[in-house]
């Protein structure tokens, strides 16, 4: 189906405004891939925040014209769906870690901080953790300090009362006011 010349700018419009706000997009062919499983792909880029959509190549390469992401029309050739994300590694997680399980899905491309990626830097790209990942792990981090400080000082009131948790000795003290 061929789109005029309205639908074609509105198109690009479209993916101009998700390309501003991206960090990162990621290109993969889906040559011979069943409908159902592209679906299955839609439905976990949706979950992870992924703008994923097939385009013309032409359109695509209007709309990253005059951006971060131009030096990415050069690997613009084929049947391609293209990953834009906000989130820097979620578009290539999600093309990479699909193209595992569906061996029609081949990641060729990428573009993230203004440089372009191969189909190996976007698979190591795709390994980072993801940003919820990582803060939970910082906050582990700086939590885990306090906690043994607490360990500690619990041991400590442990001990100087002579081997009763402290929650033992305020079980303690209504029965002997009664």
């Amino acid at each position: 189906m061929s789109l005029n010349l309205d639908d074609k700018k509105a198109v690009v419009a479209e993916i101009s405004a998700e390309v501003a706000k991206a960090q990162a997009i990621v290109v993969a062919e889906y040559r011979g891939i069943q409908v159902g499983a592209m679906t299955k792909l839609r439905a976990e880029a949706r979950a992870k925040g992924v703008y994923l959509r097939v385009l013309k190549n032409t359109l695509a390469r209007r709309a990253v014209a005059d951006t971060a992401f131009a030096d990415l029309a050069n690997h613009m050739a084929g049947p391609l769906v293209y990953g834009i994300s906000a989130d820097p590694v979620a578009a290539a997680k999600v093309l990479a870690d699909f193209a595992k399980t569906n061996d029609k899905i081949v990641v060729k491309a990428g573009s993230f901080d203004g440089k372009t990626l191969n189909a190996a830097e976007v698979v190591q790209l795709a390994s980072i953790p993801s940003r919820e990942e990582l803060l939970s792990k910082l906050l582990y981090v700086m939590k885990a300090p306090v906690a043994g400080f607490a360990r500690g000082l619990a041991a400590l009131a442990e001990k100087k009362q002579g081997g009763a948790a402290p929650a033992d000795v305020s079980a303690e003290a209504p029965a002997e006011a009664a």
